[in-house]
């Protein structure tokens, strides 16, 4: 890992992940969170203040960069939730079967490079009932947005950590065996291409 990767990027995601019109998604999903949660993706910890602590009985996050983990611990450090931090891949989760309640995952499965991987795994530790909930962005309802999309996807991606801007993610989560039963789709602020967002909940 080069010196951009560790000591850039980390604060350009934790930035731009940050800014209020994407965590004005995130309030939308959060709250939805019960029980025993894994939070895919934990990064700088931008959504612990978004739980609701009367709700959830435990958070673990789960991040394979030790230096988005430290800026969670430091976001957790002042609030009044349970969580604990794992390192490790949405692909490979260090859990047993049947284990969480929750699963959330916000603006993560944009660079997870084996996402299909990633969505099983997630449903495998998810105890029946339990719900997947979602907030992303990715592939355009508009033909000419999806052209831009497509075209940009690589070079957009050297620079975000690997992010892919032209995933179907509905498509990609029902692949995986969930049925949704909540979804929005819309655009917010900003450029396209990288603009279209998802929210949602399934099962």
């Amino acid at each position: 890992m080069g010196f951009y990767d560790s000591h850039i990027l980390p604060k350009l995601l934790h930035f731009a992940c940050g800014l209020g019109v994407v965590n004005d998604q995130r309030e939308k999903v959060v709250p939805f969170a019960v029980g025993q949660v894994l939070e895919v993706g934990i990064g700088s910890g931008l959504n612990l203040p978004l739980y609701r602590s009367d709700q959830v009985e435990k958070i673990l996050g789960l991040d394979p960069s030790e230096e988005m983990r430290v800026l969670a611990r430091r976001a957790a450090a002042s609030l009044d939730l349970n969580v604990a931090f794992m390192s490790g891949t949405a692909e490979a989760i260090p859990l047993p079967d049947d284990c969480v309640d929750t699963v959330l995952v916000t603006y993560t499965m944009c660079t997870i490079p084996r996402i299909e991987d990633a969505l099983n795994e997630m449903r495998r530790v998810l105890k029946p009932g339990g719900e997947l909930i979602f907030c992303e962005h990715g592939l355009s309802q508009e033909d000419h947005i999806r052209r831009w999309q497509h075209r940009m996807d690589g070079l957009w991606g050297c620079f975000t950590g690997g992010c892919h801007i032209n995933r179907d993610i509905p498509a990609l989560i029902e692949n995986a065996g969930f049925q949704i039963n909540a979804l929005d789709q819309y655009y917010i602020p900003g450029w396209k291409p990288a603009c279209y967002n998802f929210s949602g909940r399934a099962v």
